[in-house]
């Protein structure tokens, strides 16, 4: 296996490991296992647990972004630009609900103190992404910017709330008793009201 091929294949190994076995199954042992190579193989690329955390998330967090850009990019006012916002991330977060407990709610399981070191790397990465998910739609809501900035966040939220419920329906195999489709129209329609 190539060395450039090593990493990713140790990211998709470790996503595989989360998926059915939870952040507890993460372990470099394991990941090693699967790979078919030693443990100091993995740590060579991912040194710490939370790089190799980061790793999985940060590509994740781009995709993101870049859906927010694009659902937005043809949009023509305020109420165009808050449909096809919620649509769009609600689409790619229920496509994979792997993924946005990945990126939405393993962060939150993780008690590591915001002072450490490795921290500000990964924050340094994310905030221009972040910036993009919001910022995409903020500037089509009009109005002083900072306002706006807070609608966005505000409106993105609500999606990740939407997305949740379906994750938990999900991870409980008890589906709610509307559609995605039905409660994400109800949401945009909520939303362009306001």
């Amino acid at each position: 296996m190539s060395t450039s091929r090593t990493s990713d294949e140790i990211v998709r190994i470790a996503r595989e490991v989360l998926a059915s076995e939870g952040l507890a199954g993460i372990s470099f042992d394991a990941i090693a296992r699967r790979l078919g190579r030693s443990k100091q193989a993995v740590l060579y690329w991912y040194p710490t647990k939370h790089d190799l955390l980061a790793a999985m998330f940060l590509p994740c967090l781009e995709a993101e972004a870049e859906t927010a850009t694009r659902s937005v990019a043809g949009a023509s006012g305020r109420p165009e630009a808050i449909g096809a916002y919620v649509r769009a991330i609600a689409r790619f977060h229920l496509d994979d609900l792997d993924r946005f407990r990945l990126m939405y709610l393993l962060p939150q399981t993780i008690r590591q103190a915001a002072q450490e070191p490795h921290h500000r790397p990964l924050l340094d990465k994310v905030y221009p992404l972040t910036d993009r998910v919001y910022g995409s739609l903020a500037r089509h809501l009009g109005g002083e910017p900072s306002v706006a900035r807070r609608q966005a966040v505000a409106i993105h939220s609500a999606v990740l709330g939407l997305v949740l419920m379906f994750g938990l329906a999900d991870n409980l195999s008890d589906p709610l008793k509307h559609n995605p489709a039905e409660l994400i129209d109800a949401l945009v329609a909520s939303l362009q009201a306001g």
